[in-house]
């Protein structure tokens, strides 16, 4: 039973259908293109309000925001944070922020911080032989930033996604960013206004505002940065189609927080999105590189913006991954 159980909630679309009588094989009709989470998403298909935005201090004094203006303001947000985090860590003076944000998560460890994969900061350059370049770092929680300036070389590439890694770990920290008990009546309050929704569905967590207060209340101590990797798991499982093709094999919403509020992404998932998106290939060609396209669009323009990455980087990872097994399957059959 527990096996059925755990088959049923499996991210795969196509090949555990038949859990259910009634439901056939068959693939999902691909998205259109474009088709990532929306603005605000009734639930990631599990009717939940959209995760709190995961960048940003919410205090008086705070900086303008990453992505909330033109690029000459991020970039002077940015060396505004470089210059304070150097100026208490290290004295006055240039900071190498690559070794800089590695080695603020190396204290993070030190105090005693659950990174379950280590400390290590892993940098990731787009091949390219001429610039702009560009290059993606992921911290050890999970989170991924890149290059958010016009960058002539490699290093300059490098240097850019640490200061903007650098600036959010460091805003990560600061008090507001916490989930608290206030928070989660905020951020309830707030969703049950914008979804005119009743004080007694935030108390029943059969209801999408009583997940999300549930989602909330299991993450309490948890950073805004924290949540949003939790919450990249769910936004990704909507994008697939996966939250759908649960609920075909009747799986409930508790039944899906429960299982993937404590599964890390894993190489297992990506390589089950992947197949379905070779399905959907091969049932309506041109499917795939029409979601790549338009997935490689909208995560430069979240890089440019300064804005955390890892949904947008996922996908295309996944993506890049489908068209990798499609490339193989076609090699073998000539």
């Amino acid at each position: 039973m527990e096996s059925v159980r755990a088959a049923r909630l499996q991210p795969g679309l196509g090949s555990l259908r038949s859990l259910r009588p009634g439901v056939t094989g068959a693939p999902a009709p691909p998205p259109g293109p474009g088709a990532a989470l929306p603005a605000a998403p009734p639930g990631l298909g599990l009717g939940l309000p959209p995760p709190p935005p995961p960048l940003g201090l919410q205090g008086p004094a705070a900086p303008p925001l990453p992505g909330c203006g033109p690029p000459a303001v991020l970039r002077e947000a940015v060396e505004a944070v470089v210059r304070s985090f150097a100026k208490h860590t290290q004295g006055y003076g240039r900071v190498n922020v690559v070794e800089a944000l590695q080695e603020f998560w190396q204290m993070k460890q030190s105090r005693g911080a659950d990174l379950k994969n280590g400390a290590l900061v892993v940098y990731e350059m787009v091949p390219s032989s001429s610039p702009p370049y560009v290059c993606y770092v992921t911290l050890p929680g999970g989170s991924c930033f890149g290059s958010f300036q016009f960058c002539p070389t490699k290093a300059e590439a490098r240097r850019s996604a640490a200061k903007i890694a650098l600036m959010n770990s460091v805003f990560n920290e600061h008090p507001s960013r916490r989930i608290t008990d206030e928070f989660i009546e905020k951020s309830v309050s707030e969703a049950l206004a914008s979804f005119n929704g009743n004080r007694e569905e935030a108390d029943n967590p059969n209801t999408g505002i009583g997940a999300f207060r549930f989602m909330l209340e299991s993450n309490k101590g948890k950073s805004m940065l924290e949540f949003q990797e939790l919450m990249t798991v769910f936004q990704l499982l909507h994008w697939n189609g996966s939250l759908k093709a649960m609920r075909e094999r009747q799986c409930s919403r508790q039944e899906v927080l429960a299982h993937y509020s404590h599964r890390a992404l894993d190489d297992d998932i990506r390589n089950q999105m992947a197949m379905d998106w070779v399905n959907r290939e091969q049932s309506s060609p041109g499917a795939l590189s029409r979601e790549l396209a338009s997935t490689e669009r909208e995560l430069d323009e979240a890089r440019l913006a300064g804005k955390e990455l890892r949904f947008h980087k996922e996908k295309k990872d996944i993506l890049m991954l489908a068209a990798g097994q499609l490339g193989s399957t076609h090699s073998s059959s000539c």
